[in-house]
């Protein structure tokens, strides 16, 4: 019998609704603070979060629009680089201003996680100094026993690279561990690593094929807040809009 050891989170979409109102804001403040003329509307953002990565959505939109000049692989990531790094720093004053709260459910999940003594770690492809904002910051209370985030791994989600780092980690086995995610290249990389998940919607996401999770609900929800729906199951649970640490433990101890 394999019994349910940690738990891995993803941070963007799952931890803190950065995307929409968060990452997107940040990039465009920074492109106007660059002198660009152009935004990234929430339907923009939307298409370029299906390419894992903050650089590298700058790399696709850039190459399309033309704006990559240079033409040379290693002058294009420093520009790209710099660009990020001006982005990363706007982005960690709005968390560090508490402009962007955590989801519903995350902080007491992971306490009642703790609780249990399971295992919790962050697998993330964002930024490592706006993780770590979040981690020693919001979640400072919180035993994480990892944050992985940035450029640990060469490959981002879709790849399976980070959580394969996660367990080795943490020296467990995939069916000791699960995965919290919200997109489909999140669920495709646990998935290809052998882990095994629960899917968090929202507003970028909530369309997405998430049939590679166990469990999809729109809200990790809390007792006297915000509650979740149901959305896919791959067997019979009780939720009544919060999900549970002891449920986890349940459904997914074999």
């Amino acid at each position: 019998m394999s019994e349910l050891k940690a738990i891995f989170w993803d941070q963007d979409g799952v931890i803190i609704d950065t995307e929409k109102d968060g990452h997107r804001v940040a990039f465009n403040k920074m492109f106007k603070d660059s002198g660009y003329d152009f935004s990234w509307d929430v339907d923009t953002y939307g298409e370029l979060l299906q390419i894992s990565g903050g650089k590298e959505r700058m790399r696709h939109y850039f190459t399309a629009k033309g704006i990559l000049l240079e033409g040379i692989v290693e002058k294009d990531n420093d520009f790209l680089l710099s660009l990020h790094k001006k982005k990363t720093a706007i982005f960690v004053d709005m968390i560090e201003s508490g402009i962007l709260p955590l989801r519903a459910g995350v902080h007491r999940l992971m306490q009642e996680a703790m609780a249990a003594g399971l295992r919790l770690g962050v697998c993330t492809t964002a930024n490592e100094r706006s993780a770590n904002a979040i981690a020693k910051g919001m979640l400072g209370d919180i035993n994480l026993e990892f944050v992985l985030a940035g450029d640990v791994v060469n490959k981002k989600k879709p790849d399976p690279e980070i959580y394969l780092l996660a367990l080795e980690k943490s020296d467990l086995s995939p069916e000791q561990c699960i995965v919290i995610e919200d997109s489909r290249n999140g669920l495709l990389a646990a998935q290809a690593a052998g882990l095994r998940s629960v899917a968090t919607t929202n507003v970028y996401t909530e369309t997405e094929d998430l049939s590679p999770a166990s469990i999809v609900v729109t809200s990790l929800g809390d007792p006297d807040g915000e509650k979740g729906v149901l959305k896919q199951s791959a067997k019979s649970i009780e939720f009544d809009g919060v999900l549970h640490a002891d449920q986890l433990i349940e459904f997914f101890s074999d």
